[in-house]
């Protein structure tokens, strides 16, 4: 989550320092946001196939995902798309083909995704797999507070994007997919449906691209001495909700941050997914939640 922790720090120090981002670099924030989400569920539902043991699911997935990683490092100049958000705005601006390439991307994933989709959807023994694998109630993703795929496959219907929201998407158009099964079919299921909405927002936001109105590429922004302050922001990664704040001295620098991952509120729901499974259902199980080692110690 390259991205989304970026932007959740930088939207932090923003809110610490009360400063106002130029309209081209948070849609272009949006954007990465959204093409890291992609790469990532991608990622997720061939390596879910990959652990019952349908490795071609894996491989096609990966094609699509590298697709996706080349069109971020054409566009952004790094795969990851790290260090291009950075408080103030955004490290680089789209390249005059950059718009292009992001609608050739957008039209080969809708060309190439939904066979995998109906390949997924219709294998019997990949089915018998996931599908009541790894249940998970909605009590418990409520009582934990659990966000991302893990929470609205059981019925939690909240994404930071839209509750409490931030720019640009309270001006973009998309749902947020809920399911009530709370299985391991359910949580790539949830991962499917934003791929499609993620394709959707990428579309919506090179339309409506601000034009360049003042630095985009390197904002500057006011760390005089004697400026400092607390600011806190709530962004929405492809695992769910990230929490950042963070305290600045009267120098600028940073004095205290706590970044806040998903998983923190995930990995102890795993316990109760695997619980009533067979030995060979926890890669599933635990592939279907893919929460961070590194998140929760952050």
């Amino acid at each position: 989550a390259t991205v989304a922790h970026s932007l959740a720090f930088a939207r932090a120090v923003e809110a610490a320092l009360g400063v106002e981002v130029p309209a081209r670099a948070v849609w272009l924030r949006a954007l990465m946001a959204e093409l890291e989400r992609i790469a990532n569920h991608l990622g997720d539902i061939g390596a879910i196939c990959n652990d019952a043991a349908f490795a071609f699911m894996l491989a096609q997935t990966s094609q699509l995902r590298e697709r996706v990683l080349r069109t971020a490092d054409a566009c952004f100049g790094h795969r990851l798309m790290m260090d291009r958000v950075i408080p103030g705005g955004v490290a680089t601006d789209l390249p005059e083909r950059g718009a292009g390439l992001l609608l050739e991307l957008v039209a080969e994933l809708r060309k190439r995704f939904p066979p995998l989709v109906a390949i997924y959807d219709g294998k019997a023994s990949l089915q018998d797999r996931t599908v009541t694998t790894g249940f998970v109630s909605a009590e418990l993703v409520t009582r934990f507070g659990a966000g991302g795929h893990v929470g609205r496959a059981s019925g939690r219907d909240q994404d930071a994007r839209r509750s409490p929201g931030y720019a640009p998407y309270d001006a973009l158009n998309f749902e947020v997919p809920v399911l009530t099964e709370g299985d391991v079919n359910a949580r790539v299921w949830v991962r499917i449906r934003e791929v499609e909405q993620s394709l959707s927002l990428i579309e919506q936001i090179v339309a409506r691209l601000p034009v360049i109105s003042r630095g985009l590429d390197h904002p500057s922004v006011p760390l005089e001495a004697g400026r400092g302050g607390e600011g806190m922001a709530l962004v929405e990664s492809f695992r769910g909700e990230i929490l950042t704040w963070v305290r600045l001295d009267g120098e600028g620098a940073v004095a205290r941050c706590h970044p806040r991952d998903p998983s923190w509120f995930q990995w102890p729901l795993l316990e109760a997914a695997i619980g009533g499974n067979i030995v060979a259902d926890f890669p599933l199980c635990n592939k279907s939640f893919n929460c961070s080692y590194a998140g929760h110690d952050l």
